[in-house]
């Protein structure tokens, strides 16, 4: 089974620079764009921008600009017309050059949000529609490991007949308005230890998106769904970064069964950022970290729909939890 993102959620992983490519549906009120990479041993700047078409020469209604300088500044601004606007500097640097990150673009009525490793750094004022953005571009001193666009309202005002056509299979995601919605809301940036519980308990082809990092120091965490008031857990996934290793197992009726450890690569790395969607299937879970199957655990609990509740907890902070 193919990689299937979650409704709503429209990834790609490993883009290679320069990266200038639309928009699902275009930019909206309520959806984030999520980017994770390093930022190069050697960094002097790199950008981000949110531009108006694909064309060269098309307005740049944001301009994100990281430069180490000596004089360590981000730079913001617009570009219409050919002309820059207005600069709008902020004099601290949340990038580390050799360092991976995580960069957040919030899209709000008034304003971008603009959110690094988890904390606000900025916000920058619409001075171009964002309702005309429609690519985004990406290039500079960086390596990127995903771009995410999540939420926002993917279908055109003028109905599916007007979609931008995708590339044929294996080259792009779907035409959106053939996606269901999202099942519930999602949860930026939750505290750990994390309990959600699942709307109508575990149904097959349910999704759930987990997005993270691992602290440098941290030792192990869990990632647990348990079954109403029996204690039992029909999954559980416990990263052991003391020992390198990705557990799996389950607790039924009070003991726990036989622990599976094989996986083709561990995301897991202390310092790393990962990008988790656990599929529940009729007979298994598939699960798939950064976009590359990571592995499957076939079902102990049989009744895996009474399956009301994920926990997550230990020595990981969350950006972005979807049940």
């Amino acid at each position: 089974m193919a990689y299937v993102p979650a409704p709503g959620y429209q990834p790609t992983y490993n883009p290679t620079l320069p990266y200038y490519k639309p928009i699902p549906g275009g930019l909206s009120v309520g959806m984030s764009v999520y980017i994770q990479g390093a930022a190069s041993e050697h960094m002097r700047r790199f950008f981000v921008n949110f531009v108006t078409g694909p064309e060269p020469g098309a307005d740049i209604a944001l301009h994100f600009n990281p430069r180490f300088d000596g004089w360590d500044k981000v730079v913001f601004n617009t570009q219409q017309g050919g002309k820059w606007g207005n600069e709008e500097k902020k004099r601290s640097m949340p990038f580390n050059k050799g360092a991976a990150f995580e960069l957040v673009f919030m899209v709000m009525a008034e304003h971008y949000k603009v959110v690094v490793n988890g904390n606000p750094f900025y916000e920058f004022g619409h001075r171009i529609p964002l309702q005309t953005v429609t690519h985004l571009q990406v290039d500079g001193d960086l390596q990127l490991q995903s771009i995410n666009f999540i939420g926002g309202h993917p279908l055109c005002p003028q109905g599916p007949m007007h979609h931008p056509p995708f590339p044929g299979p294996g080259h792009g995601p779907p035409p959106l308005n053939s996606l269901p919605s999202m099942e519930g809301p999602p949860t930026f940036n939750p505290p750990v230890p994390f309990l959600g519980r699942l709307q109508g308990g575990l149904t097959a082809r349910r999704t759930i998106i987990i997005k993270g990092y691992v602290p440098p120091t941290g030792k192990s965490f869990a990632i647990n769904f348990k079954a109403g008031p029996s204690g039992d857990i029909a999954l559980h996934i416990n990263p052991r970064m003391s020992e390198g290793s990705v557990v799996r197992n389950s607790f039924l009726k009070g003991s726990w069964g036989s622990e599976e450890r094989r996986v083709s690569h561990n995301p897991f790395g202390p310092g790393q950022f990962f990008d988790l969607s656990i599929r529940c299937g009729l007979d298994r879970f598939k699960v798939y970290a950064n976009g590359q199957h990571l592995f499957d655990f076939s079902h102990r609990l049989s009744a895996f729909q009474s399956v009301d509740t994920v926990e997550i907890k230990g020595d990981v902070t969350l950006s972005y939890v979807q049940i």
